[in-house]
């Protein structure tokens, strides 16, 4: 069994900033890479950012220049450092973990979410 625990979530004014983390426990055999989903009300969930295994990132164009996606992997843990936020940016934030349980098996494992809201 894998767990995936969020936390950092919470009201900010625009233009401020927050830190999410998201931390992987259980029965892991290795970690293939981690990511930030988000969904607003109303619209489908969308790649906000990832980071492989090998380090290499992705980022959706929202995120670009304004959030930055990095690891700890001692600690089987991503972090979402958010900047220059913006009232768009309000959703629920979900982490997404591709673990593998053993050699052969690899499941993609979800967050419960973590609400972030951006307003005055």
């Amino acid at each position: 069994q894998v767990q995936l625990v969020e936390s950092g979530g919470g009201l900010v004014q625009p233009g401020g900033s927050l830190r999410l983390s998201c931390a992987a426990s259980g029965s892991i055999f290795s970690i293939n890479g981690m990511g930030w989903y988000r969904q607003a009300p109303g619209k489908q969930r969308e790649l906000v950012a990832f980071i492989t295994s090998g380090g290499r990132t992705n980022y959706a164009d929202s995120a670009k220049g304004r959030f930055t996606i990095s690891r700890d992997i001692a600690k089987n843990t991503v972090y979402l450092q958010m900047n220059s936020l913006k009232p768009e940016d309000t959703a629920v934030y979900y982490c997404s973990a591709l673990i593998a349980i053993s050699r052969s098996t690899l499941n993609n494992y979800w967050g419960q979410g973590t609400q972030v809201t951006v307003s005055s």
